[in-house]
């Protein structure tokens, strides 16, 4: 007896930015994803027939916004500000869940970003990623976006994954 096909599951991201250059890595990474995904930078369709595989990167609101999975994680909230919070991305991410922001620097110092400073962001990013999670029906990875050298990208990202 032959069974029907089943229904391919779709399969979630969610994208971690963390530091500076995750931060920035991130404005351009959403900007591309948009455009491939027939999504305007405020979260509405462009065209009617937006790719049924957006749902990896994006979740459907019940106002048919297309919001996308992302946590943007930095001590300072300078980049994320200018980079994400202001137009033209301002409407795209949601503030609730998007963001988990300091409001003092690294300074390009691991051991500040990881012991000090950025260890009191961890559990902020952490529910924030675990929120995220929970709205997933297949969750398949992270995708984390982060400088190594020092700082906020490498100091409380350690951690987090």
């Amino acid at each position: 007896r032959h069974l029907p096909p089943e229904e391919p599951t779709m399969r979630e991201l969610i994208s971690i930015h963390i530091g500076q250059a995750g931060v920035q890595a991130g404005a351009s990474v959403w900007e591309l994803l948009c455009v491939e995904a027939g999504i305007g930078l405020n979260g509405r369709k462009t065209w009617d027939n937006v790719d049924a595989k957006h749902g990896t990167f994006f979740q459907e609101s019940d106002s048919e916004q297309f919001v996308p999975r992302a946590v943007f994680v930095d001590l300072e909230r300078d980049v994320v500000d200018t980079q994400i919070r202001q137009p033209p991305m301002s409407g795209l991410f949601n503030p609730e869940l998007g963001f988990a922001v300091g409001v003092e620097d690294a300074a390009n110092n691991f051991a500040r970003g990881h012991y000090t400073v950025g260890k009191t962001l961890c559990d902020e990013a952490m529910d924030k990623i675990r929120r995220h999670a929970d709205q997933c029906e297949s969750l398949q990875g992270f995708l984390i976006y982060h400088a190594t050298g020092g700082g906020a990208g490498s100091g409380p990202g350690a951690p987090i994954p």
